[in-house]
Parts: C-alpha cells; sequence; structure tokens
C-alpha cells in the first residue's frame, strides 16, 4: 500500500466553502467507483478554514499519472475536476508547476524506530 498526504486551498469564500462541503457530502458515484478501479483505496479530507488536508492509501501499483491522465479524458471525472478547480487554489509553495495538490513530505512517523 502507498500513501499520499496532499493540501491545497479553497478559495477564501463562506459561500463557496460551504458549496465545497455540499459537494463532498455528496460525491457522484462514478467518481468514487473510479477512484476504487484506479488504485485508489481510501481518500480522506480535511478542512480547518480554507485549507485542505488529503490523505490518499493506494494499491501498489497506483500511479498518479495514470491517475491524472484518466481523469483528464473521463467526461465525469473531467467535469467533477473542472468544478473542483473553480473552488480551490493552490498554496504557496505548491511543488511543481503541474502539481495543482501540493505533496506533502513525512516528517514524523510514531513507528519510527
Amino acid at each position: 500500500m502507498k500513501i499520499f498526504a496532499q493540501a491545497i486551498d479553497l478559495i477564501d469564500d463562506p459561500d463557496v466553502i460551504k458549496k465545497y462541503d455540499e459537494y463532498h457530502k455528496n460525491v457522484w458515484a462514478e467518481d468514487l467507483e473510479a477512484m476504487k478501479t484506479q488504485g485508489i483505496l481510501r481518500m480522506k479530507i480535511w478542512r480547518v478554514s480554507n485549507r485542505l488536508f488529503m490523505l490518499m492509501e493506494t494499491s501498489d501499483d497506483y500511479d498518479p499519472d495514470t491517475y491524472s491522465e484518466y481523469t483528464d479524458n473521463d467526461p465525469k471525472a473531467k467535469e467533477w475536476d473542472d468544478i473542483m478547480q473553480k473552488l480551490q487554489q493552490k498554496i504557496p509553495g505548491a511543488g511543481k508547476p503541474t502539481d495543482w495538490w501540493a505533496p506533502m513530505d513525512l516528517v514524523f512517523d510514531s513507528e519510527w524506530g
């Protein structure tokens, strides 16, 4: 299993934040199924103010580039991403210019030796 941690900001507007939360209370079934078929075993998103933190647990063969290709080419996934990107904005220091969500580095694990 692989684990990915990422962060992004929502546009800092109460209406935008409410809309984002509402979408995530009713994620489209097609997107949930697609995540599983692409190797995402579990995804969790937390929010504080307008900052989002996402934790993904994936299969060992999960490839973020393959998932990006899928979301760029599947009409329903593309529609979801287009909606979300209108509500989100990159955080400072977001990594590569091509990164939308900023990958986070693990700096502590209580199970380290």
